[in-house]
């Protein structure tokens, strides 16, 4: 098992528009393509207008099948094209639990 830390941060003026998009539009497609979602979440602290969003996987290369799916969708290129122009910038990790994580 892998998950993916996807972290995107947006001028204010974008942040509730991302937020309300992505719920109606662009989750569906996610949990379509990607399944695994573990936790999306918002900053309270620190850098504001954040969002990071965790996501499972079986391995590199169920991740690698699963975006490419989800790149070739029309659909989700339609939103991606709505949504990439807000985002001011994208950090993303794969990281691997420990032996010992509850998060195996």
């Amino acid at each position: 098992m892998i998950y993916e830390e996807r972290n995107y941060s947006f001028r204010p003026a974008d942040f509730q528009r991302f937020l309300k998009l992505f719920e109606a539009e662009g989750l569906p497609l996610m949990q379509e393509h990607l399944g695994g979602l573990v936790g999306y979440f918002t900053a309270e602290t620190g850098e504001l207008n954040t969002a990071m969003h965790l996501w499972a996987y079986a391995d590199l290369t169920d991740r690698e099948r699963r975006r490419a799916a989800m790149w070739a969708d029309p659909r989700w290129i339609a939103y991606a094209d709505q949504v990439l122009p807000w985002i001011v910038r994208m950090h993303t990790r794969l990281l691997r639990p420990t032996r010992f994580s509850p998060l195996r």
